[in-house]
């Protein structure tokens, strides 16, 4: 059993959204406690993304909905979006499928934007960075392994080292949460694996909680002890990761469990490296 001592990072309870007839999240309530890594699956439409950007607090939920705490705090409450939100919002790093990195800009200035929630307003608007924070910025972009092109546009960047330069900024705003929308969802498997070990040592090394939205079960299974899988806009699984048995996901997916070329009866294998051996590296 989990101590109750134990501090939460994400509450949600009983949160629902509709967009017009449409069902996006039913009574949707879970709790995710600091240090944890956790999956979120599910076939698209499920309610994945939905889910995170309540989290965020970039969506409400329906009038008379529940509520979402971060860290303790009211997030949201009753369809209604908390009035310190920004403030509380500085304590999360919102990783896209799409990177939100400025092309035009050099990876190091991409990064340093991630300051930008915990510096006065002044200095956000014209982008002044003391040295101090150039020298952390240079050593978020060591930890994901992008040091050399911290003067390159992030524009002549591949898909993976963007996404890399993307955990280095929420590494850079002290993000005690990531949040992490389908982030490897379009990359070849040897950069979405770097991209996921980054994120593992981020969770193992620095404490952060990572609450990760996949599609590639294996990676789910490979580096997240805890998994979440939604179905209409419901959890339909929370639980261990181990316990992805193919009748479960058989049950998740329907039909499109075969393109995961399971047998039916033995828990899902795949020939996956041990993150471990990287993780050692750190995070600074």
């Amino acid at each position: 059993m989990r101590s109750t001592k134990q501090t939460k990072s994400i509450e949600i309870s009983s949160i629902n959204k509709h967009f017009g007839k449409h069902k996006a999240l039913q009574d949707v309530t879970l709790q995710i406690f600091e240090g944890e890594m956790v999956a979120l699956i599910g076939p698209s439409g499920s309610g994945k993304s939905t889910l995170l950007r309540h989290i965020s607090g970039l969506l409400s939920g329906d009038r008379n909905s529940g509520g979402i705490r971060i860290f303790g705090r009211t997030a949201q409450q009753n369809g209604a979006v908390a009035a310190d939100i920004r403030q509380i919002r500085s304590d999360i790093g919102f990783i896209f499928q799409q990177f939100n990195l400025v092309g035009r800009l050099t990876l190091l200035t991409n990064v340093m934007t991630g300051m930008l929630p915990r510096i006065n307003t002044w200095r956000s608007l014209i982008g002044w960075f003391t040295r101090e924070e150039k020298q952390r910025a240079m050593r978020a972009l060591n930890a994901v392994g992008l040091a050399p092109y911290a003067s390159q546009r992030a524009s002549t960047l591949s898909g993976g080292q963007q996404q890399r330069a993307a955990i280095a900024r929420a590494i850079e705003q002290r993000a005690r949460i990531i949040l992490a929308d389908e982030p490897i969802a379009s990359l070849d498997p040897e950069s979405a694996r770097m991209v996921m070990t980054s994120l593992k040592a981020l969770n193992q090394n620095n404490g952060v909680t990572v609450f990760i939205s996949l599609h590639q079960v294996q990676f789910a299974l490979t580096y997240c002890p805890r998994s979440i899988a939604m179905k209409a806009g419901r959890i339909v699984f929370d639980g261990p990761s181990d316990a992805l048995t193919p009748s479960v996901l058989r049950d998740i997916y329907g039909l499109k469990v075969a393109e995961f070329n399971i047998d039916g009866t033995t828990p899902l294998q795949w020939d996956m490296p041990n993150p471990s051996s990287v993780v050692a590296a750190g995070v600074a």
